[in-house]
């Protein structure tokens, strides 16, 4: 199981919105998260919380494209940016970023497909709903999760993107009941049937709230941990968290036990 670390270039984030603002604070936090075990940093210039303001692309830029710049120079780094814009995720890419992570699969804006396959780096795509796209009903998820996934995986490869280059995301927080994602944090084996490595993004959001019944960040951290060792037993490829030397360490203790 790989690492992902977060990045987030945002004054509104829910964890750690406004730390790394600065971009020798980002570069000191992502050279701390390398050291403690993460394989991929994942640079975010605009919150996706319920609720955050949207950013234009020129701000979403100004953000991401000097950090981007900055640690495509430290060997051994691999850089993914958090963005559904194209044009974003095109500047990244030639700034050094080495993958895309976009919350709407390629669906927000026309031209990411493009963007993506163009780039010819691994991609990440999330399931998503608008709220009023969202079912209340749970008997389903699963199966509409997979339904929207694998709708997702045929808009890319159609547009070029290559087969191995696809990682696939429940999309845990988004467009989704407490309810529906906990059951498909429990559930996420099932996301291997569709033929592609999974990642699971539920660091310290609501859902860990829910579970974990607290709004303390170090807690949500518990909580965290508890969900990157359940996906570990369900043959997780990756999990993006806030805290990597805390997860790797529980990784590290799952592959001892199992």
């Amino acid at each position: 199981m790989k690492i992902m670390g977060i990045l987030n270039i945002t004054p509104d984030s829910f964890s750690d919105g406004g730390k790394y603002i600065n971009v020798d604070k980002a570069l000191e936090h992502t050279i701390q998260m390398i050291q403690n075990g993460a394989d991929i940093i994942d640079i975010g210039g605009e919150s996706t919380r319920p609720g955050a303001i949207p950013v234009s692309i020129e701000e979403e830029l100004a953000r991401v494209i000097p950090v981007i710049s900055r640690l495509s120079k430290v060997p051994d780094i691999a850089i993914s940016i958090d963005t559904y814009k194209a044009h974003v995720a095109e500047a990244a890419i030639k700034a050094g970023a080495t993958m895309i992570n976009d919350v709407w699969a390629g669906k927000q804006d026309p031209n990411m497909l493009q963007v993506m396959a163009e780039a010819n780096v691994p991609v990440i795509l999330m399931h998503n709903r608008t709220p009023e796209m969202q079912n209340d009903g749970l008997d389903d998820i699963i199966r509409e999760v997979l339904v929207e996934l694998q709708e997702s995986i045929d808009l890319a490869l159609s547009a070029g993107v290559k087969k191995e280059h696809i990682i696939i995301d429940p999309g845990i927080g988004f467009g989704k009941t407490l309810e529906q994602n906990i059951e498909l944090i429990k559930n996420i084996h099932q996301l291997k049937k569709l033929g592609f490595p999974v990642m699971l993004a539920a660091s310290k959001k609501r859902t860990i709230r829910g579970l974990a019944k607290t709004d303390d960040s170090d807690l949500l951290g518990v909580g965290t941990i508890a969900t990157t060792c359940h996906a570990y037993t369900q043959g997780v490829d990756y999990v993006r968290v806030h805290d990597v030397k805390e997860n790797k360490i529980a990784i590290n203790v799952m592959k001892d036990l199992l």
